[in-house]
């Protein structure tokens, strides 16, 4: 009987620290987004601010009544660098996942924060197109609807990936048509691509969480923390992209333009 109470309190307390290492991973990963959600926003409306003037003196070209674009505004989103800005992210995302093993934990973690630079500079336009306000409203009711699809994720006892399979496969169809629209222009299809493309990345939320934490809970005992260390990295991207993007589908749905 002293055997199995030995045995049994040993297994509390190897689960008591899986627990508290569980919850410093998923802090890790949601400190970690969010730092770069910080880094993307002020790098957004930094660059929003350079690329407009009320001088006109010094403009290249007219944007409003009042407004004026600089040169560095114009280069960002009138001449053909715009489009490198635009697909930067991506292929930020794709090498990242491809080198994250050959690079050390904290050398990803700065890999992540420059791609959040560079995120920011690719969504500066809508400092430019949308209201203040209208932006702070759809980031706010972003991060609630975020927040209660992460939790879900985080604790429902539902095998979420089944569906996640179904949402990949949603998400490339969403890639190729937001490809097509770029030259299409088309406002009923930007309204489907917003409608979808909120219900796909408030499903991924819920997916990635429990996705992180079933990759701890299956990597807890090799005591790996560079392993790990990048395993949180790659999370944190993961939910970032997720806010980011319903974000960006949101606000094309209900922020007030310029």
């Amino acid at each position: 009987m002293a055997e199995f109470d030995t045995i049994r309190s040993a297994a509390g307390t190897q689960t008591a620290q899986i627990d508290e290492g569980l919850r410093a991973h998923m802090s890790k990963v949601y400190g970690t987004m969010s730092v770069g959600m910080l880094i993307t926003f002020a790098a957004a409306w930094a660059i929003s601010n350079l690329a407009v003037t009320a001088d006109p003196s010094g403009a290249v070209a007219q944007l409003s009544a009042d407004k004026y674009l600089t040169s560095l505004g114009y280069a960002i989103y009138g001449s053909p660098l715009k489009w490198v800005i635009m697909f930067a992210p991506l292929l930020f995302v794709f090498g990242l996942s491809a080198a994250i093993n050959r690079m050390s934990a904290a050398t990803a973690q700065l890999v992540f924060y420059v791609f959040a630079a560079v995120m920011g500079l690719s969504i500066s336009s809508i400092f430019l197109v949308f209201t203040g306000e209208s932006i702070i409203q759809v980031f706010l009711v972003t991060a609630i609807a975020f927040a209660g699809l992460s939790l879900y994720g985080y604790t429902t006892k539902r095998d979420l990936g089944p569906m996640g399979t179904f949402l990949i496969m949603g998400l490339i169809g969403l890639i190729i048509a937001s490809v097509v629209n770029i030259f299409l222009a088309s406002s009923a299809m930007t309204f489907a691509i917003s409608v979808i493309g909120v219900l796909i990345f408030a499903g991924l939320t819920a997916y990635d969480t429990q996705k992180i934490k079933n990759t701890y809970l299956a990597h807890a005992h090799s005591g790996d923390s560079e392993w790990l260390g990048k395993a949180a990295i790659m999370g944190a991207l993961s939910l970032y992209l997720d806010f980011i993007n319903m974000f960006m589908m949101l606000l094309q749905l209900f922020g007030n333009r310029e």
